[in-house]
């Protein structure tokens, strides 16, 4: 008998073209948790919505936190939640551990083609 691996949902806006940033978190987390992970699947919403949920459990919400996630940031919640002794990458620390003014990595929507427009 197998045991499922984790799903990873990210919803985002389609309406506000967020699938660019959503499939690069997508590509991120399937490139880092290739053997851990069974999915990650992309659930187009509306209303400005950017969410990541891993089995279900909201890891992240655009609304509540006022910005997007960085991709080390929803990596640390997962790594935590399914495989905790795991390294990831090379400036990858528990968000407990992790040294103060740790710069952003990734994209930006602009670097994405996107304005700053709503």
């Amino acid at each position: 008998m197998s045991t499922r691996k984790p799903r990873v949902e990210i919803e985002y806006c389609s309406q506000c073209r967020f699938i660019l940033r959503a499939s690069w978190m997508a590509q991120e987390l399937l490139t880092t948790f290739a053997d851990e992970l069974g999915e990650v699947a992309l659930v187009p919403g509306t209303g400005g919505i950017f969410e990541v949920r891993l089995n279900g459990e909201q890891l992240w919400n655009k609304k509540q936190a006022g910005r997007y996630p960085e991709p080390k940031e929803i990596k640390q919640f997962i790594r935590d939640r399914i495989a905790p002794e795991n390294f990831v990458g090379n400036k990858i620390w528990r968000a407990s551990a992790r040294p103060k003014g740790e710069g952003q990595d990734g994209p930006s929507q602009k670097d994405l083609g996107h304005s700053d427009r709503r």
